[in-house]
Parts: C-alpha cells; structure tokens; sequence
C-alpha cells in the first residue's frame, strides 16, 4: 500500500496538480488525500479510485488482481481430481 500511495503521489506531481487540486476533484478532503498518498490502508477504496481517475489512471485500477497466477494454478489443481 505504501508504493501505492508514493505511486499516487508521484503521478499528481508529474501532472503538476497541487494536493488540494487533487482533493477538490476527487471529492476527498486534502487529509484523505494525505492518507492515500502514503498508503493508508483504512482509506476506503473508493477514494483511492476518485482520485486514479482524477489522474487518468483509472484503468489502472481494473488491473489490481487481474493477473492471478496463483489462483489459476489452484484452479488447475482441483481440475486435474
């Protein structure tokens, strides 16, 4: 969660967007934001998205467990019984 948040940070100052930008935008005030730039896990996940989609990166966010390679194999497993 933390690399998330520095992801997230690093993504609004590439953009050059100031954190109360961010926060008006996304609908959270400026200490949620805070909170998700350094990954606080009890933030609830739909703040995290408000703000991936006031970045652009919402389609990033669909990507969060797609690649799972671990419960492919154990789907695999059970076929084989």
């Amino acid at each position: 969660m933390e690399q998330m948040g520095e992801n997230i940070k690093l993504a609004r100052k590439r953009r050059k967007l100031t954190a109360i930008q961010v926060a008006e935008r996304a609908d959270v005030v400026r200490s949620t934001l805070y909170l998700i730039e350094k990954g606080n896990p009890r933030v609830a996940m739909g703040a995290y998205f408000n703000v991936l989609r006031v970045l652009g990166l919402q389609d990033d966010f669909l990507k969060l467990a797609a690649d799972d390679e671990l419960g492919r194999k154990l789907q695999d497993l059970e076929l084989l019984k």
